[in-house]
């Protein structure tokens, strides 16, 4: 990071009012050091060197898992509980 973030109970304060949050004083010491700990964090993984790394997207080979389509018989015919059929067709009532 280039610019060094502080955060601070005066920034959660801030953050929790633009948001419409209504945070009591134990919630905004707590988040407060979490948020300073996850800052922390990021700041650790920034120094590891990655130079000459080729990006991953994802950490093993992935490959197309679904099974091949294969052509089936349709044994349900949907006409058959109809009355209103015409050979291959649903019949509906006559527009005039």
């Amino acid at each position: 990071m280039t610019e060094e973030w502080v955060i601070d109970r005066r920034l959660l304060e801030h953050l929790a009012q633009v948001s419409r949050l209504k945070l009591t004083d134990d919630e905004l010491d707590k988040f407060t050091e979490q948020l300073q700990v996850i800052l922390q964090a990021f700041r650790e993984i920034e120094e590891i060197d990655t130079e000459g790394v080729e990006p991953s997207f994802h950490p093993i080979d992935v490959r197309n898992v679904l099974r091949e389509d294969a052509v089936k018989a349709w044994k349900w015919d949907p006409l058959e509980n109809s009355r209103h059929v015409e050979g291959r067709y649903l019949k509906g009532p006559r527009i005039t």
